[in-house]
């Protein structure tokens, strides 16, 4: 009998993409072999991204040229997320002001609705997403909308997006405008919140998912949000630090290198006597301090670390303070272990 793998429990990868499936312009080494591999198997692929600047068409040929499986059915965005949340609050064939890219209008299109640009038309609802191109004019025209009684939702809350030459105001940061102007919080379609879950389920027809993600704060928390399994891949954002501060719901059910863990049995971290272990690895809290023993694959170190940081912080967050020593004697950075990270500077035009 074949040993299972850690994907053979879940019908659907519900995939971040920037740190995940590509850096910036270029493939994760390995990933589109790995998603290649389990849509041949049969496991359904659905990109989920915070980004509602490009259409889901876009997307989807960006995936394929980087060898990935991808049609624009796969992809699902929080401007689509955004787009079903408005429909389901309003009359078919409203007006809806769209401060935001083409995404945002392709979406709402799809679901019967009419992207205008000025409050003038009387919209029934303000969308925002971050887009390149936009404008105090823009923002002031969502701002009166808002004022006029129309609902507020934006398609994400993420405050930063990381570019090239650092980290750029996010769409968060600009929905601020609108809310401070009008007092009026919008509702966020995006990674962590449900919509974006949800919209992502509805197109899979999923009854057993798996997240994989990079960041703890979007990926992690938004499975959690979802109460299901999430895989992180330290091919991104979060570090080995991050994991073993992380809160209860930025906490991973499985931590890998990479998408190629997918096809290999997830090694067990089992509670001992003494700790936690994980292959050749034991971790125990000794005086309010975490100790690590063993040898081998420092991944496995990382995951004994964090079981046992875990438990011992249990609804809190651990110290970093108390960690630290780990990090500097046993563990190297988790973007090494994979060998697959880009520079932390790069552009990530998806979330």
């Amino acid at each position: 009998m074949d040993t299972e793998t850690l994907i053979d429990p879940y019908d659907t990868l519900l995939l971040d993409l920037d740190g995940v499936v590509y850096l910036g312009r270029e493939a994760v080494p390995g990933a589109p072999e790995a998603l290649r591999e389990a849509a041949r198997r049969g496991v359904r692929l659905a990109y989920v991204t915070n980004n509602a600047s490009r259409t889901s068409g876009a997307i989807a040929e960006h995936l394929s040229e980087l060898g990935a499986p991808a049609t624009p059915e796969d992809v699902v965005t929080s401007a689509q997320a955004a787009a079903r949340l408005v429909a389901e609050r309003v009359e078919p064939g409203a007006a809806v002001l769209v401060v935001g890219g083409m995404g945002l209008r392709s979406a709402l299109r799809a679901h019967g609705l009419r992207p205008v640009s000025t409050a003038m038309d009387a919209p029934v609802a303000v969308v925002q997403g971050i887009a390149p191109n936009l404008s105090y004019g823009l923002l002031s025209e969502g701002a009166l909308a808002v004022r006029q009684g129309a609902l507020f939702v934006a398609a994400n809350a993420d405050l930063t997006m990381p570019t090239g030459r650092g980290e750029l105001p996010g769409n968060g940061a600009m929905s601020r405008v609108i809310a401070a102007a009008t007092g009026v919080e919008p509702i966020v379609a995006g990674k962590p919140e449900p919509p974006l879950h949800r919209e992502s389920i509805l197109r899979t027809g999923s009854e057993r998912p798996l997240v994989v993600g990079d960041r703890l704060d979007t990926d992690i928390e938004g499975a959690s949000n979802a109460g299901v399994d999430s895989l992180l891949v330290l091919t991104g954002v979060a570090s080995a630090l991050d994991l073993l501060t992380a809160a209860p719901r930025h906490r991973p059910a499985y931590v890998a290198a990479d998408l190629s863990a997918l096809h290999r049995p997830y090694p067990q971290v089992l509670r001992s006597e003494g700790g936690w272990t994980c292959e050749g690895w034991i971790a125990r809290w000794v005086e309010g301090r975490l100790r690590l023993d063993g040898q081998g694959d420092p991944l496995d170190g990382l995951r004994a670390a964090c079981a046992a940081t875990w438990e011992a912080a249990g609804e809190g967050r651990a110290e970093e303070d108390a960690v630290k020593a780990v990090l500097h004697s046993s563990l190297p950075d988790a973007r090494s272990m994979s060998g697959k990270a880009g520079d932390s500077g790069r552009e990530r035009p998806d979330g």
